[in-house]
């Protein structure tokens, strides 16, 4: 099969590799038909990871089962389904807590939890911007998508990532009805999550980045957009929240931040939001940061460290939370959301192409060249 192959920093090729296929009795095959480039694989495009040479990309995806084993009671041949990026086994303590992004079997590396397709540290799986996608544990691991799915795969693939991630931002930070919001990045996560608290009726949300376009794309859904380049976020949120700050804020960027001057700042965004979010009020973290980076600016860095203005968080009795999504928790209602009530993540979509158009798209966004907000890859087409 054709796969998106990662070759070393900054270098992916669309090369032939092995077919995906079923290995245990309760995995399904998928024919990919749509899958994503997501922000966070750039982290590994960039060398900043240990993702190995040779490893096929891709952890948001969509497509038509072609096969199962022997054990699949659920999901059918001929589904349409969309995989949620955590591979969770569904048994284990904290999948039955609903814990899946947590999963405590599905990666053999020991002392981790969580699995996901073709990401660093997250197991041995390869992923979906290919062909043929593995999917283990397929009756618990597949959403099967209602019928309009051939039609509108732009809006049900969000929901293997970017778009519960958002949800799970607003979820993380208590966002009410009512409530004042502050988002900082205008990077497709942030955008959703900006997305999800207009759906959860705040009352206001402010957008931060300084990227045009980005920013563009947060006002067409009413939020309001902060550019920091022309002038500081803070006093901006300040000034729109009558000096309180916002109620609830969401870190939606990760440990590469840059400023606008292009610096790498990976604690920017974090004080920023304590800065920004009143007394009492709750952050939630959904932005990457990692245990180690080699590609880290100084010794903090290096070691996933960053100096946050604990001090301030404190007197300012705030709350934060943090870590990856349970994608199970919102997929099944926010694809209802786009089925029944006309939601369309697909707003963010940018780009639509072909999986041989892969390496000049990541070259595109990892340079967050102008128009480039979100890619959508099409390895196949459904049957």
């Amino acid at each position: 099969m054709r796969a998106v192959v990662y070759e070393g920093p900054r270098q992916v090729s669309v090369t032939t590799v092995p077919d995906a296929r079923i290995e245990r009795h309760t995995d399904v095959l998928v024919r990919v038909t749509t899958s994503n480039i997501c922000g966070s694989d750039l982290h590994m495009y960039e060398g900043r990871t240990s993702f190995a040479p040779g490893r096929v990309l891709g952890h948001e995806n969509l497509g038509e089962v072609v096969e199962i084993g022997d054990a699949v009671d659920r999901v059918k041949v001929g589904d349409m389904v969309c995989m949620p990026f955590n591979i969770s086994c569904g048994f284990c303590a904290n999948c039955e807590r609903g814990l899946t992004a947590f999963c405590l079997t599905t990666n053999p590396e020991p002392g981790l939890a969580g699995a996901a397709y073709g990401y660093a540290d997250m197991g041995p799986y390869n992923g979906g911007q290919a062909e043929l996608l593995r999917v283990p544990y397929g009756d618990f691991n597949c959403l099967i998508l209602p019928e309009d799915a051939h039609e509108r795969q732009t809006d049900y693939v969000m929901l293997a990532d970017v778009w519960p991630t958002g949800w799970h931002a607003t979820m993380l930070a208590c966002v009410q009805p009512g409530d004042t919001v502050v988002v900082y990045g205008a990077g497709p996560v942030g955008l959703m999550a900006a997305y999800s608290a207009v759906l959860r009726n705040a009352s206001g949300v402010m957008v931060i980045d300084h990227h045009p376009d980005r920013l563009a794309k947060a006002e067409q859904i009413g939020a309001i957009a902060i550019d920091d380049s022309r002038s500081c976020p803070v006093e901006e949120v300040l000034e729109l929240t009558q000096g309180m700050g916002a109620d609830r804020g969401c870190e939606c960027v990760g440990f590469q931040a840059h400023d606008p001057e292009g610096a790498e700042r990976p604690n920017m965004t974090l004080n920023n939001l304590v800065k920004s979010v009143k007394f009492t009020g709750n952050i939630s973290v959904v932005g990457l940061f990692v245990p180690h980076d080699p590609g880290g600016g100084d010794t903090l860095s290096k070691w996933g460290k960053v100096a946050i203005d604990y001090g301030t968080f404190w007197s300012k009795g705030q709350t934060m939370s943090t870590g990856q999504c349970n994608v199970k928790n919102y997929n099944r209602q926010l694809c209802a959301l786009i089925h029944e009530a006309g939601a369309r993540p697909s707003w963010i979509v940018s780009h639509e192409l072909d999986l041989d158009d892969a390496p000049g798209a990541y070259q595109h966004f990892d340079a967050r060249e102008q128009g480039w907000t979100k890619v959508v890859l099409h390895p196949t087409k459904a049957g």
